[in-house]
């Protein structure tokens, strides 16, 4: 049996496909997965179901030697793992596989000049408005890319944030809309193409969407337009969309909000 994904669909890599679906994993953790049991099975140049315990330690080994970075590589292991635990039920292989502790990193912050600056330079209102849910209601990049009409509550002032299917540990909650971002909103919604609105209950309509019917935009897209904006405001920090978010906890400090308030926000 062969897991490889350019290979005609085969009797492991169903049931491995059909374990992840059962285990509600977003389509995000599922291609991950798949494409991290395809780099084994090409590094053993056979099916993993007959792989052993030397085999698993030479792969990562491998991985180590040829440059994958921490971070990649227990993303590679934890794919394989499932597929030893869940799939093939084979504990003993799924114990020879560990994770090496990534470095923490200290968050870049932007300060509110930099904000103002990148806001400044949106190019359109679609960009500023995503840039100001991002900073301005501490959502995280994904949040603010799947945002529906009808989690944009106008009445309360209030954002509805319903977290994907497959996301463990996370759960939905309401985080406040300030009043001028409600009015981007408004302004946007004007705007916005309804192409894709056929046929779509109005609640259900994506915010922002994306180029593929019934999609919305991507975060990889999302992050094109916040760096190309950036570069534009003059911003030369290697900042990334994760900075309005920290940089929106941040701010909140120094204006004064309660510290318990701050620790309450979900974590990155």
């Amino acid at each position: 049996m062969n897991i490889q994904s350019n290979t005609p669909a085969t009797a492991l890599r169903r049931r491995l496909t059909e374990d992840m679906v059962a285990r509600n994993l977003g389509p995000h953790s599922r291609h991950n997965y798949l494409n991290s049991c395809a780099r084994l099975a090409a590094f053993l140049g056979r099916s993993p179901d007959t792989a052993t315990a030397d085999d698993i330690r030479r792969f990562q080994l491998f991985l180590i030697e040829n440059g994958a970075s921490i971070c990649s590589r227990n993303r590679i292991m934890t794919g394989v793992r499932f597929l030893f635990r869940v799939t093939l039920r084979r504990h003993d292989l799924a114990a020879e596989i560990y994770h090496l502790r990534e470095p923490q990193k200290i968050p870049l912050v932007m300060s509110q000049d930099e904000i103002q600056r990148l806001l400044a330079m949106a190019p359109t209102i679609k960009v500023r408005v995503m840039l100001s849910l991002a900073y301005g209601c501490g959502l995280r990049t994904g949040e603010v890319v799947r945002l529906r009409a009808g989690d944009i509550d106008s009445a309360q002032n209030i954002i509805r944030v319903v977290q994907a299917k497959g996301r463990k540990g996370r759960k939905g909650r309401n985080v406040m809309l300030p009043a001028d971002i409600l009015g981007l909103l408004r302004q946007w919604w004007r705007e916005r193409p309804t192409r894709q609105d056929a046929g779509v209950a109005k609640e259900r309509r994506w915010l922002f969407p994306g180029g593929r019917p019934g999609r919305p935009l991507t975060t990889r897209q999302f992050s094109r337009l916040f760096h190309a904006t950036a570069a534009a405001a003059g911003i030369s920090k290697p900042v990334t969309l994760h900075a309005l978010r920290h940089s929106f906890a941040t701010h909140l400090l120094e204006r004064g909000t309660d510290i318990r308030i701050i620790q309450s926000l979900p974590p990155a």
